[in-house]
Protein backbone atom coordinates (compact mmCIF):
# COMPACT_ATOMS: atom_id res chain seq x y z
CA UNK A 1 0.00 0.00 0.00
CA UNK A 2 1.62 3.31 -0.92
CA UNK A 3 1.94 6.02 1.85
CA UNK A 4 1.11 9.24 1.55
CA UNK A 5 3.85 11.69 1.79
CA UNK A 6 4.76 15.13 0.63
CA UNK A 7 6.40 15.23 -2.61
CA UNK A 8 9.25 17.33 -3.30
CA UNK A 9 9.17 19.85 -6.16
CA UNK A 10 10.40 18.17 -8.79
CA UNK A 11 10.82 20.29 -12.64
CA UNK A 12 8.41 18.11 -14.66
CA UNK A 13 10.13 18.23 -17.60
CA UNK A 14 12.81 16.16 -15.26
CA UNK A 15 10.16 13.72 -15.13
CA UNK A 16 8.79 13.80 -18.37
CA UNK A 17 12.69 12.53 -19.53
CA UNK A 18 12.28 9.72 -16.82
CA UNK A 19 9.42 8.18 -18.08
CA UNK A 20 10.45 9.10 -21.85
CA UNK A 21 13.72 7.07 -21.54
CA UNK A 22 11.77 3.63 -20.48
CA UNK A 23 8.69 4.26 -22.95
CA UNK A 24 11.05 4.57 -25.66
CA UNK A 25 12.85 1.35 -24.66
CA UNK A 26 10.00 -0.50 -24.50
CA UNK A 27 8.29 0.97 -27.89
CA UNK A 28 11.47 0.01 -29.53
CA UNK A 29 11.53 -3.38 -28.83
CA UNK A 30 8.69 -3.71 -30.52
CA UNK A 31 10.03 -3.51 -34.12
CA UNK A 32 14.01 -3.45 -33.62
CA UNK A 33 14.02 -7.65 -32.97
CA UNK A 34 12.04 -8.08 -36.57
CA UNK A 35 15.17 -7.58 -39.08
CA UNK A 36 17.58 -10.01 -36.62
CA UNK A 37 14.44 -12.67 -37.40
CA UNK A 38 16.78 -14.74 -40.31
CA UNK A 39 20.13 -14.53 -37.77
CA UNK A 40 18.48 -15.55 -34.91
CA UNK A 41 16.54 -18.47 -36.52
CA UNK A 42 19.93 -19.29 -38.30
CA UNK A 43 22.01 -19.17 -35.10
CA UNK A 44 19.25 -21.31 -33.19
CA UNK A 45 18.75 -23.72 -36.15
CA UNK A 46 15.19 -22.61 -36.42
CA UNK A 47 13.12 -22.11 -39.29
CA UNK A 48 12.10 -18.36 -39.50
CA UNK A 49 8.66 -18.86 -38.81
CA UNK A 50 9.72 -20.70 -35.88
CA UNK A 51 11.81 -17.45 -34.43
CA UNK A 52 8.57 -15.07 -35.40
CA UNK A 53 7.37 -16.37 -31.44
CA UNK A 54 10.05 -13.83 -30.18
CA UNK A 55 7.73 -11.23 -31.86
CA UNK A 56 4.26 -13.04 -30.89
CA UNK A 57 5.40 -13.78 -27.56
CA UNK A 58 6.07 -10.67 -26.55
CA UNK A 59 3.15 -9.07 -27.85
CA UNK A 60 0.82 -11.48 -26.41
CA UNK A 61 2.16 -10.56 -22.94
CA UNK A 62 2.33 -7.12 -23.37
CA UNK A 63 -0.78 -7.08 -24.45
CA UNK A 64 -2.18 -8.52 -21.38
CA UNK A 65 -0.88 -6.32 -18.99
CA UNK A 66 -1.46 -3.13 -20.53
CA UNK A 67 -5.35 -3.39 -19.46
CA UNK A 68 -4.81 -4.19 -16.14
CA UNK A 69 -1.56 -1.68 -15.65
CA UNK A 70 -4.01 1.44 -13.61
CA UNK A 71 -5.27 -1.32 -11.57
CA UNK A 72 -1.81 -2.66 -10.58
CA UNK A 73 -0.26 0.42 -9.81
CA UNK A 74 -3.35 1.13 -7.45
CA UNK A 75 -2.45 -2.24 -5.64
CA UNK A 76 0.99 -1.97 -5.67
CA UNK A 77 1.49 1.66 -5.93
CA UNK A 78 2.31 3.58 -9.31
CA UNK A 79 6.15 4.01 -8.43
CA UNK A 80 6.80 0.81 -7.10
CA UNK A 81 4.91 -1.06 -10.56
CA UNK A 82 7.23 1.76 -12.34
CA UNK A 83 10.66 0.66 -11.01
CA UNK A 84 9.51 -3.13 -10.90
CA UNK A 85 8.52 -3.20 -14.77
CA UNK A 86 11.78 -0.80 -15.52
CA UNK A 87 13.83 -3.71 -13.84
CA UNK A 88 12.31 -6.72 -15.20
CA UNK A 89 12.11 -4.98 -18.48
CA UNK A 90 15.83 -4.18 -18.23
CA UNK A 91 16.82 -7.79 -16.77
CA UNK A 92 14.61 -9.99 -19.13
CA UNK A 93 16.70 -8.00 -22.36
CA UNK A 94 20.35 -9.12 -20.35
CA UNK A 95 18.51 -12.75 -20.12
CA UNK A 96 17.58 -12.79 -24.01
CA UNK A 97 20.61 -11.52 -25.10
CA UNK A 98 22.37 -14.71 -23.79
CA UNK A 99 19.63 -17.24 -24.31
CA UNK A 100 21.23 -20.28 -25.64
CA UNK A 101 17.99 -22.04 -27.37
CA UNK A 102 15.22 -20.43 -29.13
CA UNK A 103 12.55 -22.29 -25.93
CA UNK A 104 14.44 -19.84 -23.94
CA UNK A 105 14.84 -16.94 -25.86
CA UNK A 106 10.52 -16.85 -26.17
CA UNK A 107 10.09 -17.66 -22.42
CA UNK A 108 12.25 -14.28 -21.90
CA UNK A 109 10.71 -12.56 -24.29
CA UNK A 110 7.24 -13.04 -22.52
CA UNK A 111 8.78 -12.01 -19.39
CA UNK A 112 9.97 -8.60 -21.69
CA UNK A 113 6.61 -8.06 -22.80
CA UNK A 114 4.96 -8.68 -19.53
CA UNK A 115 6.81 -6.20 -17.67
CA UNK A 116 6.94 -4.02 -20.36
CA UNK A 117 3.49 -3.45 -20.87
CA UNK A 118 3.20 -1.62 -17.63
CA UNK A 119 5.76 0.76 -19.16
CA UNK A 120 3.50 2.90 -21.83
CA UNK A 121 0.36 3.95 -19.47
CA UNK A 122 2.30 4.40 -16.21
CA UNK A 123 4.66 6.54 -18.18
CA UNK A 124 1.72 8.18 -19.95
CA UNK A 125 -0.17 9.35 -16.26
CA UNK A 126 2.89 10.66 -14.51
CA UNK A 127 3.56 12.49 -17.46
CA UNK A 128 -0.05 14.12 -17.31
CA UNK A 129 -0.26 14.16 -13.95
CA UNK A 130 3.40 16.17 -13.62
CA UNK A 131 1.48 19.26 -15.90
CA UNK A 132 -0.53 21.79 -15.43
CA UNK A 133 -3.50 21.58 -17.84
CA UNK A 134 -2.21 24.50 -19.64
CA UNK A 135 1.08 22.99 -20.15
CA UNK A 136 -0.10 18.80 -20.92
CA UNK A 137 0.00 19.63 -25.16
CA UNK A 138 3.87 20.28 -23.95
CA UNK A 139 4.40 17.75 -22.64
CA UNK A 140 2.47 14.98 -24.62
CA UNK A 141 4.39 16.37 -27.43
CA UNK A 142 7.88 15.56 -25.86
CA UNK A 143 6.40 12.25 -24.94
CA UNK A 144 4.94 11.31 -28.24
CA UNK A 145 8.64 11.89 -29.79
CA UNK A 146 9.38 8.37 -28.14
CA UNK A 147 5.92 6.64 -29.25
CA UNK A 148 6.32 7.75 -33.33
CA UNK A 149 9.88 7.98 -33.31
CA UNK A 150 11.56 4.51 -31.84
CA UNK A 151 8.90 2.21 -34.29
CA UNK A 152 10.75 4.19 -37.09
CA UNK A 153 14.01 3.92 -35.63
CA UNK A 154 14.10 0.67 -34.69
CA UNK A 155 14.44 -1.51 -37.84
CA UNK A 156 17.42 0.75 -38.88
CA UNK A 157 19.21 0.30 -35.22
CA UNK A 158 18.26 -3.61 -35.22
CA UNK A 159 19.65 -3.88 -38.84
CA UNK A 160 22.94 -1.77 -38.32
CA UNK A 161 23.25 -3.99 -35.00
CA UNK A 162 22.77 -7.28 -36.39
CA UNK A 163 25.44 -6.70 -39.20
CA UNK A 164 27.98 -4.82 -37.44
CA UNK A 165 27.73 -6.90 -33.94
CA UNK A 166 25.33 -9.75 -33.24
CA UNK A 167 21.51 -10.21 -33.47
CA UNK A 168 22.46 -10.65 -29.22
CA UNK A 169 23.04 -6.53 -29.28
CA UNK A 170 19.79 -6.27 -30.05
CA UNK A 171 18.73 -6.77 -26.29
CA UNK A 172 21.89 -5.65 -24.84
CA UNK A 173 21.44 -2.01 -25.99
CA UNK A 174 18.76 -1.71 -23.21
CA UNK A 175 20.50 -2.36 -20.36
CA UNK A 176 22.02 1.03 -20.28
CA UNK A 177 19.26 2.60 -20.78
CA UNK A 178 17.03 0.80 -18.82
CA UNK A 179 19.77 1.52 -15.66
CA UNK A 180 19.17 5.20 -16.27
CA UNK A 181 15.68 4.86 -16.26
CA UNK A 182 16.17 3.09 -12.60
CA UNK A 183 17.95 5.87 -11.62
CA UNK A 184 15.62 8.58 -12.84
CA UNK A 185 12.41 7.12 -11.59
CA UNK A 186 13.92 6.66 -8.21
CA UNK A 187 15.14 10.24 -7.90
CA UNK A 188 12.36 12.19 -9.20
CA UNK A 189 9.08 10.00 -9.75
CA UNK A 190 6.88 10.16 -6.52
CA UNK A 191 3.30 8.94 -6.27
CA UNK A 192 0.49 11.02 -6.18
CA UNK A 193 -1.34 11.31 -2.60
CA UNK A 194 -4.81 9.72 -4.38
CA UNK A 195 -2.50 6.52 -5.82
CA UNK A 196 -3.64 4.37 -2.90
CA UNK A 197 -5.00 0.64 -2.39
CA UNK A 198 -8.48 1.02 -2.55
CA UNK A 199 -9.51 -2.34 -1.84
CA UNK A 200 -7.93 -6.01 -0.85
CA UNK A 201 -9.97 -8.04 -3.08
CA UNK A 202 -8.33 -9.48 -6.84
CA UNK A 203 -10.68 -9.56 -9.72
CA UNK A 204 -9.39 -13.20 -10.67
CA UNK A 205 -12.17 -13.51 -12.83
CA UNK A 206 -11.63 -10.44 -14.79
CA UNK A 207 -8.35 -10.60 -14.72
CA UNK A 208 -8.42 -14.04 -16.47
CA UNK A 209 -11.08 -13.63 -18.92
CA UNK A 210 -8.49 -10.78 -20.24
CA UNK A 211 -6.04 -12.78 -20.36
CA UNK A 212 -7.16 -15.16 -22.29
CA UNK A 213 -9.39 -12.65 -24.58
CA UNK A 214 -6.50 -10.32 -25.44
CA UNK A 215 -3.99 -13.29 -25.90
CA UNK A 216 -5.92 -15.22 -28.19
CA UNK A 217 -6.80 -12.26 -30.26
CA UNK A 218 -2.74 -10.85 -30.42
CA UNK A 219 -1.98 -14.68 -31.73
CA UNK A 220 -4.81 -14.53 -34.72
CA UNK A 221 -3.85 -11.01 -35.75
CA UNK A 222 -0.20 -11.58 -35.46
CA UNK A 223 -0.10 -15.64 -37.25
CA UNK A 224 -3.52 -14.71 -39.21
CA UNK A 225 -1.57 -13.78 -42.66
CA UNK A 226 1.00 -17.09 -42.13
CA UNK A 227 -2.12 -19.27 -41.96
CA UNK A 228 -4.61 -18.20 -44.40
CA UNK A 229 -6.69 -16.86 -41.63
CA UNK A 230 -9.77 -18.70 -41.19
CA UNK A 231 -8.94 -21.52 -43.14
CA UNK A 232 -6.58 -22.72 -40.45
CA UNK A 233 -8.73 -24.56 -37.94
CA UNK A 234 -5.93 -22.93 -35.08
CA UNK A 235 -7.28 -19.71 -36.18
CA UNK A 236 -10.78 -20.38 -35.98
CA UNK A 237 -10.87 -22.10 -32.92
CA UNK A 238 -8.44 -19.09 -31.50
CA UNK A 239 -11.43 -16.59 -32.65
CA UNK A 240 -13.95 -17.97 -31.33
CA UNK A 241 -12.18 -18.32 -28.23
CA UNK A 242 -11.09 -14.74 -27.57
CA UNK A 243 -14.71 -13.36 -28.74
CA UNK A 244 -16.08 -15.34 -25.26
CA UNK A 245 -13.88 -14.12 -23.51
CA UNK A 246 -13.57 -10.94 -24.32
CA UNK A 247 -17.64 -10.70 -24.19
CA UNK A 248 -17.72 -12.49 -21.13
CA UNK A 249 -14.61 -9.79 -19.92
CA UNK A 250 -16.94 -7.15 -20.86
CA UNK A 251 -20.13 -7.83 -18.80
CA UNK A 252 -18.80 -8.83 -16.10
CA UNK A 253 -16.81 -5.61 -15.95
CA UNK A 254 -19.74 -4.14 -15.97
CA UNK A 255 -21.58 -5.84 -13.08
CA UNK A 256 -18.41 -6.32 -10.95
CA UNK A 257 -18.04 -4.10 -7.86
CA UNK A 258 -14.39 -4.03 -7.97
CA UNK A 259 -13.53 -4.65 -11.82
CA UNK A 260 -9.76 -5.06 -12.60
CA UNK A 261 -10.33 -2.54 -15.39
CA UNK A 262 -12.87 -0.08 -15.55
CA UNK A 263 -15.24 0.70 -18.64
CA UNK A 264 -17.21 3.00 -17.12
CA UNK A 265 -14.70 5.47 -18.58
CA UNK A 266 -16.32 4.67 -21.83
CA UNK A 267 -19.55 7.00 -20.46
CA UNK A 268 -17.58 9.77 -21.63
CA UNK A 269 -18.74 10.51 -25.00
CA UNK A 270 -14.60 12.44 -25.54
CA UNK A 271 -12.95 9.44 -24.15
CA UNK A 272 -14.71 7.24 -26.22
CA UNK A 273 -14.26 8.82 -29.71
CA UNK A 274 -10.32 9.66 -28.37
CA UNK A 275 -10.22 5.88 -27.82
CA UNK A 276 -11.78 4.64 -31.44
CA UNK A 277 -9.73 7.72 -32.90
CA UNK A 278 -5.92 6.51 -31.45
CA UNK A 279 -7.34 2.68 -32.42
CA UNK A 280 -7.63 3.70 -36.00
CA UNK A 281 -4.53 5.83 -35.60
CA UNK A 282 -2.51 2.67 -34.90
CA UNK A 283 -3.80 1.02 -37.33
CA UNK A 284 -2.82 3.53 -40.09
CA UNK A 285 0.56 4.20 -38.37
CA UNK A 286 1.59 0.60 -38.06
CA UNK A 287 0.06 -1.00 -41.34
CA UNK A 288 1.60 1.75 -43.59
CA UNK A 289 5.07 1.06 -41.61
CA UNK A 290 5.19 -2.33 -41.98
CA UNK A 291 4.58 -2.22 -46.04
CA UNK A 292 7.04 0.58 -46.38
CA UNK A 293 9.68 -1.34 -46.39
CA UNK A 294 8.42 -4.54 -47.97
CA UNK A 295 7.74 -2.16 -50.52
CA UNK A 296 11.42 -0.30 -50.70
CA UNK A 297 12.92 -3.96 -50.90
CA UNK A 298 11.17 -6.12 -53.10
CA UNK A 299 9.63 -3.54 -55.54
CA UNK A 300 12.58 -0.71 -55.88
CA UNK A 301 15.80 -3.42 -54.97
CA UNK A 302 16.89 -1.42 -51.74
CA UNK A 303 18.61 -3.44 -49.12
CA UNK A 304 17.77 -3.96 -45.87
CA UNK A 305 19.18 -0.94 -43.59
CA UNK A 306 19.09 1.08 -47.12
CA UNK A 307 15.36 0.48 -46.32
CA UNK A 308 15.50 1.85 -42.54
CA UNK A 309 17.45 4.79 -43.82
CA UNK A 310 14.87 5.60 -46.56
CA UNK A 311 12.26 5.79 -43.97
CA UNK A 312 14.14 7.85 -41.88
CA UNK A 313 12.02 11.56 -43.10
CA UNK A 314 8.73 9.99 -41.37
CA UNK A 315 10.59 10.06 -38.23
CA UNK A 316 12.42 13.65 -39.09
CA UNK A 317 9.03 14.69 -39.91
CA UNK A 318 7.10 13.89 -36.15
CA UNK A 319 10.59 15.23 -34.40
CA UNK A 320 9.70 18.86 -35.94
CA UNK A 321 6.15 18.57 -35.44
CA UNK A 322 5.92 17.56 -32.06
CA UNK A 323 7.10 20.02 -29.86
CA UNK A 324 5.91 22.43 -32.30
CA UNK A 325 1.88 21.28 -31.91
CA UNK A 326 2.87 21.04 -27.94
CA UNK A 327 3.98 24.96 -28.16
CA UNK A 328 0.39 26.20 -30.26
CA UNK A 329 -1.78 23.56 -28.57
CA UNK A 330 -2.75 26.24 -25.44
CA UNK A 331 -3.48 28.65 -28.13
CA UNK A 332 -5.65 27.01 -30.28
CA UNK A 333 -8.79 24.31 -30.59
CA UNK A 334 -6.81 21.27 -30.31
CA UNK A 335 -9.87 19.38 -32.29
CA UNK A 336 -9.17 21.66 -35.21
CA UNK A 337 -5.43 20.67 -34.69
CA UNK A 338 -6.51 17.01 -35.18
CA UNK A 339 -8.77 17.68 -38.32
CA UNK A 340 -5.06 19.22 -39.73
CA UNK A 341 -3.37 15.82 -39.00
CA UNK A 342 -5.44 13.70 -40.52
CA UNK A 343 -6.39 16.06 -43.67
CA UNK A 344 -2.47 15.80 -43.78
CA UNK A 345 -2.24 12.07 -43.07
CA UNK A 346 -4.80 11.20 -45.97
CA UNK A 347 -2.75 13.27 -48.53
CA UNK A 348 0.64 11.45 -47.37
CA UNK A 349 -0.81 7.98 -48.04
CA UNK A 350 -2.49 9.18 -51.14
CA UNK A 351 1.01 10.31 -52.22
CA UNK A 352 2.01 6.99 -51.39
CA UNK A 353 -0.83 5.40 -53.04
CA UNK A 354 -0.10 6.83 -56.42
CA UNK A 355 3.72 6.24 -56.74
CA UNK A 356 4.89 4.46 -59.71
CA UNK A 357 7.90 1.78 -61.22
CA UNK A 358 9.46 4.72 -61.97
CA UNK A 359 9.07 6.69 -58.54
CA UNK A 360 12.25 8.65 -57.27
CA UNK A 361 13.85 8.72 -53.83
CA UNK A 362 12.49 12.91 -53.26
CA UNK A 363 8.88 11.37 -54.08
CA UNK A 364 9.19 9.11 -51.30
CA UNK A 365 11.14 11.67 -48.79
CA UNK A 366 7.81 14.16 -49.11
CA UNK A 367 5.35 11.54 -48.57
CA UNK A 368 7.20 10.49 -45.68
CA UNK A 369 7.68 13.98 -44.15
CA UNK A 370 4.16 15.03 -44.71
CA UNK A 371 3.20 12.08 -43.18
CA UNK A 372 5.74 12.27 -40.13
CA UNK A 373 4.37 16.32 -39.74
CA UNK A 374 0.50 14.73 -39.76
CA UNK A 375 1.36 12.35 -36.51
CA UNK A 376 2.63 15.44 -34.50
CA UNK A 377 -0.70 17.10 -35.25
CA UNK A 378 -2.67 13.81 -34.72
CA UNK A 379 -1.40 12.15 -31.54
CA UNK A 380 -0.62 15.28 -29.33
CA UNK A 381 -3.56 16.82 -29.61
CA UNK A 382 -5.55 13.38 -29.65
CA UNK A 383 -4.14 12.48 -26.53
CA UNK A 384 -4.08 15.80 -24.76
CA UNK A 385 -8.20 15.91 -25.66
CA UNK A 386 -8.86 12.30 -25.02
CA UNK A 387 -7.62 12.46 -21.34
CA UNK A 388 -8.63 16.12 -20.86
CA UNK A 389 -12.45 14.77 -18.82
CA UNK A 390 -10.89 11.94 -17.24
CA UNK A 391 -9.62 12.74 -13.72
CA UNK A 392 -6.18 12.15 -12.53
CA UNK A 393 -7.28 9.21 -9.79
CA UNK A 394 -8.68 7.77 -12.70
CA UNK A 395 -5.73 8.22 -15.18
CA UNK A 396 -3.95 5.20 -15.05
CA UNK A 397 -6.82 3.22 -15.63
CA UNK A 398 -7.90 5.41 -18.58
CA UNK A 399 -4.44 5.94 -19.83
CA UNK A 400 -4.05 1.66 -19.89
CA UNK A 401 -7.27 1.38 -22.43
CA UNK A 402 -5.84 4.43 -24.36
CA UNK A 403 -2.51 1.84 -25.26
CA UNK A 404 -4.03 -1.42 -25.03
CA UNK A 405 -6.36 -0.21 -28.23
CA UNK A 406 -3.67 1.46 -30.09
CA UNK A 407 -1.70 -1.78 -29.61
CA UNK A 408 -4.60 -3.67 -30.72
CA UNK A 409 -5.44 -0.95 -33.62
CA UNK A 410 -1.95 -1.53 -34.87
CA UNK A 411 -1.62 -5.42 -34.80
CA UNK A 412 -4.16 -4.98 -36.69
CA UNK A 413 -2.84 -2.93 -39.14
CA UNK A 414 0.17 -4.70 -39.92
CA UNK A 415 -2.41 -8.30 -40.35
CA UNK A 416 -4.73 -6.55 -42.58
CA UNK A 417 -2.27 -4.04 -44.58
CA UNK A 418 -0.35 -7.23 -44.94
CA UNK A 419 -3.42 -9.15 -46.06
CA UNK A 420 -4.00 -6.79 -48.20
CA UNK A 421 -1.09 -6.87 -50.01
CA UNK A 422 -0.40 -10.27 -50.83
CA UNK A 423 -4.30 -11.03 -51.69
CA UNK A 424 -3.95 -7.61 -53.97
CA UNK A 425 -0.65 -9.01 -55.99
CA UNK A 426 -2.34 -12.59 -56.68
CA UNK A 427 -5.33 -10.43 -58.10
CA UNK A 428 -3.76 -7.93 -60.36
CA UNK A 429 -1.32 -10.90 -61.09
CA UNK A 430 -4.19 -12.56 -62.64
CA UNK A 431 -5.88 -9.58 -64.53
CA UNK A 432 -2.70 -8.26 -66.10
CA UNK A 433 -1.92 -12.21 -66.68
CA UNK A 434 -5.00 -11.94 -68.72
CA UNK A 435 -3.86 -9.60 -71.20
CA UNK A 436 0.03 -11.48 -71.75
CA UNK A 437 -0.58 -13.97 -74.67
CA UNK A 438 0.74 -14.96 -77.61
CA UNK A 439 -2.28 -13.71 -79.77
CA UNK A 440 -1.80 -10.35 -78.52
CA UNK A 441 0.56 -8.40 -80.81
CA UNK A 442 2.15 -6.42 -78.08
CA UNK A 443 3.15 -9.29 -76.21
CA UNK A 444 5.17 -10.71 -79.51
CA UNK A 445 6.21 -7.23 -79.96
CA UNK A 446 8.05 -7.24 -76.68
CA UNK A 447 8.79 -11.23 -76.95
CA UNK A 448 11.07 -10.85 -80.12
CA UNK A 449 13.06 -7.47 -78.84
CA UNK A 450 13.43 -9.72 -75.35
CA UNK A 451 14.58 -12.60 -77.57
CA UNK A 452 16.82 -11.21 -79.96
CA UNK A 453 18.76 -9.37 -76.71
CA UNK A 454 19.30 -12.67 -74.93
CA UNK A 455 20.57 -14.37 -78.29
CA UNK A 456 22.92 -11.69 -78.65
CA UNK A 457 24.23 -12.12 -75.30
CA UNK A 458 25.08 -15.86 -76.57
CA UNK A 459 21.77 -17.66 -75.44
CA UNK A 460 20.65 -20.34 -77.48
CA UNK A 461 17.06 -20.11 -79.57
CA UNK A 462 15.43 -22.25 -77.14
CA UNK A 463 17.02 -20.52 -74.24
CA UNK A 464 16.38 -16.87 -75.06
CA UNK A 465 12.50 -17.70 -75.60
CA UNK A 466 12.81 -19.59 -72.03
CA UNK A 467 14.34 -16.27 -70.56
CA UNK A 468 12.39 -14.00 -72.45
CA UNK A 469 8.74 -15.58 -71.27
CA UNK A 470 10.11 -15.41 -67.64
CA UNK A 471 11.23 -12.04 -67.93
CA UNK A 472 7.97 -10.76 -69.00
CA UNK A 473 6.16 -12.97 -66.31
CA UNK A 474 9.02 -10.89 -64.09
CA UNK A 475 7.76 -7.80 -65.65
CA UNK A 476 3.89 -8.59 -64.56
CA UNK A 477 4.94 -9.27 -61.38
CA UNK A 478 6.67 -6.67 -60.32
CA UNK A 479 3.80 -4.48 -61.62
CA UNK A 480 1.35 -6.32 -60.05
CA UNK A 481 3.27 -5.67 -56.95
CA UNK A 482 3.37 -1.91 -57.12
CA UNK A 483 -0.75 -1.73 -57.57
CA UNK A 484 -1.23 -3.78 -55.01
CA UNK A 485 1.13 -1.27 -52.23
CA UNK A 486 -0.99 1.35 -54.31
CA UNK A 487 -4.35 -0.40 -53.55
CA UNK A 488 -3.31 -0.94 -49.70
CA UNK A 489 -2.16 2.61 -49.51
CA UNK A 490 -5.25 4.31 -50.81
CA UNK A 491 -7.51 2.11 -48.58
CA UNK A 492 -5.60 3.50 -45.61
CA UNK A 493 -6.25 7.30 -46.56
CA UNK A 494 -9.98 6.58 -46.80
CA UNK A 495 -9.87 5.08 -43.67
CA UNK A 496 -8.86 8.17 -42.56
CA UNK A 497 -10.92 10.32 -44.01
CA UNK A 498 -13.85 8.51 -42.96
CA UNK A 499 -13.35 8.13 -39.28
CA UNK A 500 -13.24 12.44 -39.28
CA UNK A 501 -16.67 13.00 -38.10
CA UNK A 502 -15.78 10.94 -35.07
CA UNK A 503 -13.77 14.43 -34.12
CA UNK A 504 -16.99 16.33 -33.76
CA UNK A 505 -18.19 13.51 -31.09
CA UNK A 506 -15.12 15.02 -28.67
CA UNK A 507 -15.74 17.95 -26.79
CA UNK A 508 -14.04 21.18 -26.27
CA UNK A 509 -11.46 21.01 -23.61
CA UNK A 510 -12.06 23.12 -20.80
CA UNK A 511 -10.46 26.30 -19.95
CA UNK A 512 -8.29 25.53 -17.21
CA UNK A 513 -5.21 27.12 -16.02
CA UNK A 514 -6.53 30.11 -17.34
CA UNK A 515 -5.59 29.63 -20.58
CA UNK A 516 -8.43 29.99 -22.87
CA UNK A 517 -8.62 27.30 -25.75
CA UNK A 518 -9.31 29.90 -29.41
Amino acid sequence: MAKESIQPKINPWIIATAVMLSTFMEVLDTTVVNVSLPHIAGSMSASVDEATWTLTSYLVANAIILPITGWLSNYFGRKRMLLTSVTGFTIASFLCGLAPNLPLLVFFRIIQGACGGGLQPISQAVLLESFPPEDRGKAMGFWGLGIVVAPMLGPVLGGWLTDSYSWRWVFYINIPVGILALIMTQLFVFDPHYIKRATSRIDYWGIGMLAVGVGALQIILDKGQEKDWFSSHLITRLAAVSAIALVAFVVYELVVAHPVVDLRAFKQRTYSAGVFLMTVLGFVLYGSLVILPIFLQTILGYPALQAGVAMFPRGLGSFIAMPFVGLIMSRYDPRKLLIIGLVACSVSLVMLGTLSLNVGYWEIFWAQFLQGLSLGFLFVPLTTVTMDPIPNEKMGNATSIFNLMRNIGGSMGIALSTTIVARSEQKYTNFLGRNVTPYSPQTQTMIQGLRSFFMSSGSGAATATQRSYATLFGMVQRQSAMLSFNHTYLFLAILFVAVMPAVFLMRRPKRRGGMPVH
